[in-house]
């Protein structure tokens, strides 16, 4: 199965090309509505700014194919900011609205640790989870970001601790998210981005 890598100018679109190309990965990159609409599998990285990812996502007319792909079924993996996008809204940036196809607000982390949120971390496993299949306990993964969503929601499946918990991963039938950057995280996050092709399979 193709993976589209969504490609609106994020800075990290490349490393996560090739670290899926490295797994084997039939790997696309398009920023085309239609191409997105009808993906076989879609990937929405994010680094930088809450706002610039969602301004360039509605600036390409994404937001529309994006969410009528995951609400029917695509599998889909937000990475970083891809996983806050799925919210409705984010302390940093509340004039413009998310997605909205997971429940909750995604805030700052207290100011009484060092911002932002940048090195390695270990997560919380709350649920059975497909993409951290096979993946050690003792992992680490890099984080990079100043802001984070609850781990209220039903979709969190772990979390992260950094001042306060936050959800690291977020899972609900084909939809998938990380906060953290798996193309970044050596060995353990291979393995997650290798779980989440086993489910495009």
């Amino acid at each position: 199965m193709k993976v589209t890598l969504i490609d609106y100018g994020a800075g990290n679109v490349p490393s996560v090309e090739r670290a899926l190309r490295r797994l084997g990965a039939d790997v696309k990159t398009s920023n085309i509505p239609e191409e997105i609409e009808n993906a076989e599998s879609l990937i929405l990285p994010g680094v930088g700014h809450c706002a610039a990812l969602i301004h360039s996502l509605d600036a390409h007319g994404l937001r529309a194919p994006l969410r009528a792909a995951i609400l029917r079924g695509i599998p889909f993996l937000g990475i970083c900011l891809g996983l806050q996008a799925l919210y409705a809204s984010s302390e940093e940036a509340p004039e413009v609205p998310g997605l909205g196809l997971v429940e909750g607000k995604v805030t700052r982390l207290p100011e009484k640790v060092k911002l932002p949120h940048m090195g390695w971390n270990q997560l919380k496993p709350l649920k059975d989870s497909r993409l951290l299949h096979g993946v050690s306990p003792d992992g680490f993964f890099y984080f990079a970001h100043s802001y984070a969503a609850p781990v209220g929601a039903t979709e969190t499946v772990a979390a992260c601790d950094y001042g306060r918990p936050f959800a690291a991963v977020l899972e609900r039938g084909s939809l998938f998210a990380v906060q953290f950057h798996p193309e970044k995280s050596g060995a353990p996050g291979a393995q997650v981005l290798a779980n989440f092709l086993k489910v495009t399979a």
